[in-house]
């Protein structure tokens, strides 16, 4: 028990375990930032009142918040079927052929750097312990850190959508309209960048690198969009 309780304890320091739902929030709020920023910027770059640029940025920020939810629930699911679909043929196949699977699963630590004899003796032993979850660890490279999460991924990604979303709306309701697309993509930008450290500092990562990467590209796109509404120059 003491010698779990210390490997646990050394675990706490690394940061795999969290990529899953870390990867989805990160993707909501960054989505959620830049969708609703680049509509806003886009109808304000083209607007001379508050109110249509108020309900495009809302319309965008609840419909994407939706779609974003929705998205990452029947991409994950579908990956959670192909999981589940792997790991019963592979009960099957233990079944039908458990000497082949064995050799396998022996010829498989053999690459990883054991020798041949030690790489079957392993096999053997893990077989022996729990056959089914050694080749769906080592075969097919599925752990319960990499598993999918349907339900936690649509959660994190819709909720951190409507936070990162709700940044640019605040900036639409306050800031003066008086080129207002300026405001809204300094703002954002700020936001972003906040985001990226947060997101590296939570994931362990370098915190530069993750804030350059999320200006940039986030710079990218809400300036192509709100040159695409000076081009259109209509008048809401």
């Amino acid at each position: 028990m003491e010698e779990k309780n210390n490997l646990d304890d050394y675990l706490k320091t690394h940061y795999i375990h969290r990529s899953n739902w870390l990867r989805a929030a990160v993707l909501g709020a960054n989505d959620g930032i830049l969708s609703t920023a680049s509509i806003a910027i886009g109808v304000a770059a083209a607007s001379t009142t508050r109110e249509p640029i108020i309900l495009a940025t809302l319309a965008g920020l609840v419909a994407g918040a939706l779609s974003m939810a929705a998205g990452e629930y029947v991409s994950v699911s579908s990956q959670t079927d192909i999981e589940k679909a792997d790991i019963e043929r592979e009960r099957q196949e233990l079944e039908e052929m458990p000497e082949e699977e064995l050799q396998i699963l022996a010829k498989i630590y053999e690459n990883r750097g054991l020798k041949k004899e030690t790489a079957l003796i392993v096999a053997k032993e893990l077989t022996a312990h729990d056959v089914l979850g050694a080749h769906v660890r080592d075969e097919l490279g599925i752990n319960e850190i990499s598993k999918a999460n349907p339900i936690q991924a649509a959660l994190a990604s819709g909720a951190s959508f409507v936070f990162g979303g709700a940044l640019p709306l605040l900036a639409v309701f306050l800031l003066p309209l008086e080129s207002l697309e300026f405001y809204i993509y300094g703002s954002s930008i700020i936001f972003l960048a906040i985001l990226g450290a947060v997101a590296a500092k939570t994931g362990g990562a370098k915190i530069v690198n993750s804030v350059v990467r999320i200006t940039f590209w986030g710079t990218i796109a809400m300036g192509i969009t709100a040159l695409i509404g000076y081009l259109f120059g209509v008048n809401l």
